[in-house]
C-alpha cells in the first residue's frame, strides 16, 4: 500500500558530486554516464552529476548525463556566483527534468573565516543566486554549507529569503558531521514551523562521527522529505550517509520509520558493486546490507538458527536487495540463448555485439573454471565499460620462482597487428606491466593496486583494481579473471586504452563539500 505523499521521501543521491570527491576517486564520462543509469535504474529522485564549474570535462559529465539518462531530475552543484550558476544551467540545460542546486555558508565561522562577509551581506549573496538560478530553471535547491552550527534564526532569516527568490528545496546539510540525532531532528522540526508548506526540507549528513545514516533518520522525523546520500556512502573525509542503509532502514522497520521512497530494493547490490569497482573503493566485508559478510552466518548457532529458520538471524533477506540466494549454474555446453537470458535474469541490458565478445569470454571461464555462478556472471559483465579496444590480450606466459627473475612474454592486438614483447620485473605482475608498456610504448605511474577474490571456491575469480597517474591524468581500472597476473594485466591494458581514447581526468577545481 503507498504511504501518503506526506510520508514520502526523496532520495537525493550525489554519488557522482560529493562521492566523488573522495580521495583518490575519479571517473571518467563514461563511468560517471554507467553509475548514473544505474541509479535511474534503482529509482533515485535527483541525481547530483558533478560541479560543472570544476573542469570543462566535468561540465561535459555533467551534460551527457542530463542528455541521456532519464527519469531523476538533474542537478549541478553552483557556489552562489554567476560564473558558477551559469555553468551548472548550461550543464543541466538539456536535461528532462533539470535542477540547480547553490549553496553558501552560513555558520560563524566559515562566514568570517572563510568568506570574510557579514551575515547581511550572504543572505543578499544567497538571494542573487537563487534568483539567478531561476531564471534559468524552474526547479531551484539551496544549501547553507555547515547549517548545523549555525544560528538557528539566521538559518530561518536565509531560508526565507532563499524561498521568496525561487527556491522550492531548501537543505540543511551537517558539513563537518558535528551534530546528534537529537539536535538535528529538534532543527527541522524548527525550520519545518519557520518555512511555508511547499518547500522541501533536505538533509545532508556526513559520517565524521559514525552519525550520518542516524542523523538523517532523524531529520526525516522533524519534517525532512528529501535526504542526500551516496552509495556505499562514500564521500569526503569519513563519507556521507549511506543510501543503502537509508532505504533499508525504512523498508525493514516500517513500524517505527513511517516512510517510504521509490528505490527499488533489488538493484542496490549491483549498485553497490558497480560504485566500488569504478571508484576503486572497496567495500567492507561487514559493511551492512551490501558488505560481503552482510548475511553469512560463520558461527554454529546462527547456522543452525538460519537453517532451521532465516528470520531467527536475518532481519531481510538477501534476495530483497539483489544478491540472488538461488544457485545459477551455467558451464561449457550452455549455448548463447542461455547465456543472454542469464545476464537478462540478473538485469543485465546487454547489445548482440557485446553478447558476442562476453560469450567468447565465457566459455574461456568455463573451460577454466567448470561451473559459473551468477556472481562469476556478474564480474565477467562489469570487469569492463565500454573503453575502445585498441590493445587486446591475445596471450601472456609468465616464468618466476624462487631465486629467479620473473620474466613476461605477452602478446597483444593492435592497430598494426599481434605485437609480441618479454619484460623482466621485481614480481610476475610488474614484468607483465613492463612487457605491455613495451608494446603500447605508454608508461603511467601505478599509484594503487588492490586485489580481491569476486567470488567464492578454489576457482574463485580474482579482480585487480589499480590507479595510475598519467601526466595529470588520473585513470582507474579493473582486470577479472581466474588467474590473478591476467587480471592485473586486463587492468593494465585498459589504462593503456583509456590514454589512447583520452578518458583520463584532469580536475581543476576541487568543490567545497556541503
Amino acid at each position: 500500500m503507498t504511504q501518503p505523499e506526506s510520508s514520502r521521501i526523496r532520495i537525493f543521491d550525489t554519488t557522482l558530486r560529493d562521492g566523488e570527491q573522495s580521495p583518490g576517486v575519479a571517473l571518467d564520462h563514461s563511468q560517471k554516464l554507467e553509475i548514473a543509469h544505474q541509479l535511474a535504474r534503482l529509482g533515485v529522485d535527483v541525481i547530483e552529476a558533478g560541479f560543472p564549474i570544476a573542469s570543462p570535462g566535468d561540465l561535459e559529465g555533467v551534460s551527457r548525463i542530463a542528455r541521456e539518462v532519464r527519469g531523476p531530475i538533474i542537478t549541478g552543484l553552483a557556489r552562489a556566483n554567476r560564473a558558477d550558476i551559469e555553468a551548472a544551467a548550461r550543464a543541466v540545460e538539456l536535461a528532462e527534468k533539470p535542477r540547480i542546486h547553490t549553496f553558501i555558508a552560513t555558520s560563524p565561522i566559515h562566514m568570517s573565516k572563510k568568506l570574510n562577509l557579514e551575515p547581511d551581506a550572504v543572505v543578499e549573496r544567497a538571494i542573487e543566486a537563487v534568483r539567478l538560478a531561476r531564471s534559468f530553471v524552474d526547479d531551484v535547491e539551496f544549501s547553507a554549507e555547515d547549517a548545523t552550527r549555525s544560528d538557528w534564526a539566521f538559518l530561518s532569516r536565509i531560508f526565507k529569503a532563499a524561498v521568496e527568490a525561487g527556491a522550492s528545496t531548501i537543505n540543511v546539510p551537517d558539513t563537518v558531521g558535528y551534530t546528534t540525532p537529537q539536535e538535528m531532528r529538534e532543527l527541522f522540526a524548527f525550520l519545518k514551523g519557520e518555512l511555508p508548506a511547499h518547500v522541501i526540507l533536505s538533509a545532508h549528513c556526513h559520517d565524521d562521527l559514525g552519525l550520518a545514516v542516524a542523523n538523517s533518520i532523524a531529520a526525516a522525523e522533524g519534517g525532512a522529505r528529501q535526504i542526500e546520500c551516496t552509495i556505499n556512502g562514500i564521500g569526503e573525509r569519513a563519507g556521507n550517509a549511506s543510501l543503502e542503509e537509508l532505504v533499508m532502514a525504512f523498508h525493514t522497520r516500517r513500524d517505527a520509520y513511517p516512510f517510504e521512497t521509490e528505490v527499488r530494493t533489488r538493484e542496490l547490490y549491483r549498485a553497490s558493486r558497480m560504485v566500488s569497482r569504478l571508484s576503486g573503493m572497496p567495500v567492507q566485508p561487514n559493511k551492512a546490507i551490501v558488505g560481503d559478510n552482510a548475511f553469512a552466518h560463520e558461527s554454529g548457532i546462527h547456522q543452525d538458527g538460519v537453517i532451521k529458520a532465516r528470520e531467527t538471524y536475518e532481519i531481510m533477506n538477501a534476495e530483497l536487495v539483489g544478491r540472488e540466494a538461488a544457485v545459477l549454474v551455467m558451464g561449457k555446453h550452455s549455448g548463447r540463448a542461455a547465456f543472454r537470458k542469464a545476464l537478462t535474469d540478473l538485469g543485465y541490458e546487454v547489445d548482440e555485439e557485446r553478447v558476442k565478445s562476453l560469450f567468447a569470454r565465457f566459455k574461456d571461464l568455463a573451460d577454466r573454471k567448470g561451473q559459473i555462478f551468477a556472481d562469476d556472471l556478474r564480474a565477467l559483465v562489469e570487469s569492463r565499460t565500454d573503453v575502445p579496444q585498441t590493445f587486446v590480450l591475445e596471450g601472456f606466459q609468465i616464468t618466476s620462482g624462487m631465486n629467479m627473475t620473473p620474466v613476461a612474454f605477452v602478446r597483444l592486438s593492435t592497430p598494426d597487428g599481434p605485437v609480441d614483447a618479454t619484460a623482466h620485473g621485481d614480481g610476475p605482475v610488474e614484468a607483465a606491466f613492463q612487457a605491455i608498456s613495451k608494446i603500447t610504448g605508454l608508461n603511467p605511474t601505478l599509484e594503487s593496486y588492490r586485489i580481491q577474490a569476486v567470488t567464492s571456491g578454489g576457482d574463485a575469480l580474482g579482480e585487480v583494481a589499480i590507479g595510475a597517474r598519467y601526466g595529470e591524468t588520473t585513470l582507474h581500472s579493473t582486470g577479472v579473471a581466474t588467474d590473478i597476473v591476467e587480471a592485473s594485466a586486463r587492468a593494465w591494458i585498459r589504462v593503456m586504452n583509456q590514454i589512447v581514447a583520452g578518458m583520463g581526468k584532469a580536475r581543476t577545481i576541487t568543490a567545497t563539500s556541503i
